[in-house]
């Protein structure tokens, strides 16, 4: 399938399987009368087949050690991307950020290295599944930075166009997305 039909069956099924109107809370804590859970689009086989597929498109040429982003959203995306980018010979590693670290255990606040292993110097990008304001992701961007890692990029699936572009500029961070609300707002 080529990426312009790829981008197409994505958009479909996250139309149908994860776009809805109806007024809720977003976490930034503003009204709003659409939403986005893009869930039941990353658990669903062929949903998650292309949002990897169309990620790694975006990103394989940025030279990238690690992508990851916080909990929940991120989850997903990592794990598929590296699926994919293994299958593709260009292996991207993936890892997550808590939101608190767990604790018990090793307490560790980023999770998917092994024991020894670090971020520190690698070039990470950060995903999130959806992005209003950018201020979930850029706790994900400062969590890893405090471990040295250089942050190349903050990616996100649908941009809700309400803040992100600015506060990441703010930051000196490229931001991308696949999707924008506005294109799900015009369908």
């Amino acid at each position: 399938m080529s990426k312009s039909a790829s981008r197409a069956r994505l958009f479909e099924i996250i139309r149908r399987r994860s776009f809805g109107r109806g007024e809720v809370t977003l976490a930034s804590g503003r009204k709003s009368d659409f939403y986005f859970n893009l869930k039941p689009t990353m658990l669903d086989p062929e949903g998650a087949t292309l949002l990897a597929e169309l990620t790694y498109e975006t990103l394989k040429d940025d030279n990238l050690d690690f992508i990851g982003g916080l909990e929940m959203g991120a989850v997903p995306l990592a794990g598929a991307l590296a699926q994919i980018s293994w299958i593709k010979g260009h292996p991207i590693a993936a890892f997550f950020v808590r939101k608190k670290p767990k604790e018990h255990g090793a307490r560790l606040a980023i999770e998917g290295l092994p024991k020894g292993e670090t971020l520190a110097g690698k070039r990470v990008v950060i995903v999130e599944d959806v992005t209003t304001t950018g201020s979930s992701a850029m706790k994900a961007v400062e969590s890893v930075r405090e471990t040295g890692a250089e942050v190349v990029l903050v990616l996100t699936m649908v941009d809700r166009e309400e803040g992100a572009t600015d506060t990441f500029g703010a930051a000196g961070l490229p931001f991308r997305s696949l999707y924008k609300a506005s294109e799900f707002l015009k369908a």
